[in-house]
C-alpha cells in the first residue's frame, strides 16, 4: 500500500510539472496570437504584430537549451529533485510577471523588452523542466511498466492546455474585448503562481530517484555530464534531436497558428475556434494514453514511428480542412492533428531517457528534447503565418509533413532500443 501511494504521488509531482509547464507556454501562444501584437508592439499593420509576437514566442526555444544544459548539468550533478524544484520557480515566476507588465503606449521599447526578457526566462526554466519531470516517472517505474508511467508526465500537455484554453474562452464570455485587451489578458499570467505553489508542495515531499541513489552510491557523479555527452553519446543525442521535431511543429502548428490565422485571416470567431480547440486536445490526451500502453506492448521508438507517418498525413489535409469554412471540418483537422500528436510526444518520455545512462540521463534527454524544439517549434508559427501569406495554406501543410519526415528518418537511422526492465 505505501509503494503505491509513493507510486501516485511521484507520478503526480511529474504531471502537475509538465501541465504546468504547458498551461504557461500556452498561455502565453495564446496571448501572442491575440493581444500581445497590438499591445506591445509598435506596428500598424495586423500581421506585422502577430508575426512580431510569434518572434518573441519564439524566443524562449532559443533559451530552453541553455536551461537544459544547466539544469541538466545540476540534475546530473545534485539530484532530480532540487533541480525540479529550481526550474519550476524560475519557470513560474517568469511567466507570474508578465501579468505586471506595462504595455508599449505606456512605456515604449521597454515594454517589449521585459517581454522577451520574461519570455526567455520562461523558456531557460522550461529547459530544465521536461527532462527531470520524464526522470522522475521513468526513473521510479516499475518492470514493464517505463510506457506507461512515461506517459505520465506527457498528459501534463493536454491539461495544461485545457486549463489555459478554458481560461481563455471563459474569459471571452465574461469580458467585453475592450476589458480584455486593457486588463483581463493579464489574469491567466497571475493565475501562474496559485498552480506553481501547488507544484512545489507536491515535489518537496520527494526523495531522490533509485536511478540517482545509485549513481551516488557507485562514487562522486560525473562532474561534467554535458562533456561526456558529447564525446560518448552524441550520435545518439543528435538522433533523438531530430526525432523530436515533428512533435513541436504539429503541436503548435495545430494550436497557435492555427488559432492565429484561423481568426485573423480566415474569420473563424474566437469563441467558437477556441471552444474546437478545447475539444480536439481531449484527442491528444487519448494519444498518449494510448500510446504509452503501445510502447509496452511494442517499443516506444515503434510507436514513435508510427506517429511520424500519420503526421505526414495530417500535413496533407491541413489546407483543405482548416479553410473549408466550417467549423466542423476544422475541428475534425485539429482532432486529427492532436490525436497523431499523442504518438509522436507521448512515447519520448520513456524513449530519450532509455538512450542515456543515469550519470548523463538529464542532460542528454533535456538538451535532445529542447533542441528539436527549437528546430521544430521555435519558428514555426512565424514560419507558417509568413508561408501562409506568400501561398495560402498548402505550404504550411507541406512544412508540417516535412517535420515529420526528418523525426521519421532520424527514428529509422536511429538503433532500435531493447525494452528495459526499468532504469537504473
Amino acid at each position: 500500500m505505501h509503494e503505491a501511494f509513493k507510486a501516485r504521488r511521484i507520478l503526480l509531482a511529474s504531471l502537475v510539472g509538465t501541465a504546468v509547464e504547458f498551461y504557461d507556454f500556452y498561455i502565453y501562444a495564446t496571448a501572442a496570437s491575440l493581444v500581445f501584437g497590438p499591445l506591445f508592439f509598435p506596428v500598424s499593420s495586423p500581421s506585422a504584430q502577430l508575426l512580431a509576437a510569434y518572434a518573441s514566442f519564439g524566443l524562449a526555444f532559443l533559451a530552453r537549451p541553455l536551461g537544459a544544459a544547466v539544469f541538466g548539468h545540476f540534475g546530473d550533478r545534485v539530484g532530480r529533485k532540487s533541480t525540479l524544484v529550481a526550474s519550476l520557480l524560475l519557470m513560474g515566476g517568469s511567466t507570474t510577471a508578465i501579468a505586471f507588465l506595462p504595455t508599449y503606449i505606456s512605456v515604449g521599447w521597454i515594454a517589449p523588452a521585459l517581454l522577451c526578457l520574461l519570455r526567455f526566462g520562461q523558456g531557460f526554466g522550461l529547459g530544465g523542466e521536461w527532462g527531470g519531470a520524464a526522470l522522475l516517472a521513468v526513473e521510479n517505474a516499475p518492470p514493464g511498466w517505463r510506457g506507461r508511467f512515461g506517459m505520465v508526465p506527457q498528459l501534463g500537455a493536454p491539461v495544461g492546455f485545457l486549463m489555459a484554453n478554458g481560461f481563455f474562452l471563459g474569459l471571452d464570455r465574461w469580458l467585453t474585448q475592450a476589458q480584455f485587451m486593457a486588463w483581463g489578458w493579464r489574469i491567466p499570467f497571475l493565475a501562474s503562481a496559485l498552480l506553481v505553489a501547488v507544484g512545489l508542495w507536491v515535489r518537496l515531499k520527494l526523495t531522490e530517484t533509485p536511478a540517482f541513489k545509485a549513481v551516488v552510491a557507485r562514487g562522486m557523479p560525473e562532474s561534467a555530464p554535458f562533456g561526456v555527452m558529447l564525446r560518448q553519446h552524441l550520435g545518439k543525442t543528435v538522433t533523438a534531436t531530430f526525432a523530436v521535431v515533428a512533435c513541436f511543429a504539429l503541436y503548435y502548428i495545430a494550436t497557435a497558428f492555427a488559432l492565429g490565422y484561423g481568426t485573423v485571416t480566415l474569420g473563424y470567431s474566437r469563441t467558437g475556434f477556441l471552444q474546437i480547440q478545447l475539444a480536439a486536445i481531449l484527442f491528444m490526451a487519448v494519444g498518449i494514453i494510448v500510446a504509452g500502453i503501445l510502447s509496452d506492448r511494442f517499443t516506444p521508438r515503434g510507436v514513435l514511428i508510427g506517429g511520424c507517418v500519420g503526421t505526414v498525413g495530417v500535413g496533407l489535409l491541413l489546407a483543405p480542412l482548416l479553410a473549408s469554412g466550417s467549423l466542423l471540418m476544422v475541428f475534425l483537422f485539429l482532432a486529427l492533428a492532436l490525436l497523431a500528436m499523442g504518438f509522436v510526444y507521448g512515447p519520448l518520455g520513456a524513449w530519450l531517457p532509455g538512450l542515456f545512462p543515469a550519470d548523463v540521463r538529464y542532460t542528454g534527454a533535456s538538451m535532445a528534447f529542447n533542441v528539436g524544439g527549437v528546430i521544430g517549434g521555435a519558428l514555426t508559427p512565424l514560419a507558417a503565418q509568413a508561408m501562409a501569406e506568400w501561398g495560402g495554406l498548402p505550404p504550411v501543410g507541406l512544412y508540417l509533413a516535412g517535420a515529420a519526415g526528418i523525426s521519421l528518418v532520424a527514428l529509422l537511422l536511429s538503433k532500435s532500443q531493447v525494452r528495459q526492465p526499468g532504469l537504473r
